[in-house]
């Protein structure tokens, strides 16, 4: 028996690595969670039960923007950030990674992926600025923006329209509900996070996401139940990344059942 392993998001920068990761945590019995706070906070999670429940309809379209900002210092600070091998790619896998999550948290599967790509203001390998379009198994469709190029770094937001209207997210607070039927219960008002650092800073000023994960873990090791984000499912985000830079390097839209994963077959 080894020891319950837990990783700060992404769970790694290839899929081929995580499937390895995965089967040596299988191995030896132990739980694999990865660090996704957005899925503790009860605003998201209210979220999340509102379009399971119908609340939302049918979800039809979504955006999501993570406009942030980065001084070249940030990555030139760092022998890792910026790079292919460590931080396996930019502003989508390093800061847009919580987002990707989040849509396949609320969303479901995405079957296919256009993305673009560029490299628009730092002296990096990688982007520092991506736009996709996403198909999702469900029949929603969503555009993603990740970017560490916009000054002075703006609020996350996340735009959902269903048939029974539309929700925005700032951060990870629901600051718009416009629903034909009420819902039940309003989301809750979180005073425990404060508000917009990380669109401006990598430091973290506020740890009420990772304790809430930290707790979650901890809970699922004494009762057997499964992490917030186990091994899988946070391999579901990186494979969407794979996805979204081989669109950007070929020009095509990329069908995300290929088995293969697509990150190590670039040339960089």
């Amino acid at each position: 028996m080894g020891l319950h392993v837990l990783v700060e998001k992404p769970l790694d920068v290839t899929t081929a690595r995580i499937d390895g990761l995965t089967a040596e945590c299988d191995r030896a019995g132990v739980k694999l969670g990865v660090i996704y706070q957005d899925r503790a906070a009860p605003a998201l999670v209210w979220l999340r039960q509102l379009i399971a429940g119908g609340g939302l309809g049918r979800p039809i379209v979504a955006s999501a923007r993570v406009r942030w900002y980065r001084p070249q210092e940030y990555y030139a600070g760092s022998h890792w950030r910026g790079t292919w091998g460590l931080d396996g790619g930019g502003a989508v896998m390093n800061q847009g990674i919580h987002t990707v999550d989040l849509l396949l948290w609320l969303l479901g599967d995405v079957d296919r992926v256009y993305a673009t790509t560029r490299t628009a203001l730092h002296d990096i390998a990688v982007e520092d600025t991506a736009v996709a379009c996403l198909e999702f198994a469900g029949g929603a469709v969503a555009t993603l923006e990740a970017t560490t190029a916009a000054f002075p770094g703006l609020p996350r937001r996340v735009e959902l329209t269903g048939s029974e209207g539309t929700i925005v997210v700032e951060q990870d607070r629901v600051v718009s509900v416009q629903l034909r039927t009420a819902p039940e219960t309003p989301p809750p008002v979180d005073d425990a996070r404060s508000g917009n650092a990380s669109a401006s800073s990598p430091v973290i000023a506020d740890a009420t996401g990772h304790a809430r994960v930290l707790e979650a873990f901890v809970a699922a090791i004494r009762t057997g139940a499964a992490p917030l984000c186990d091994g899988r499912d946070g391999r579901k985000s990186v494979a969407l990344v794979e996805a979204m830079y081989r669109s950007a390097r070929t020009g095509a839209a990329v069908v995300l059942d290929e088995p293969e994963g697509v990150l190590d077959a670039l040339e960089r």
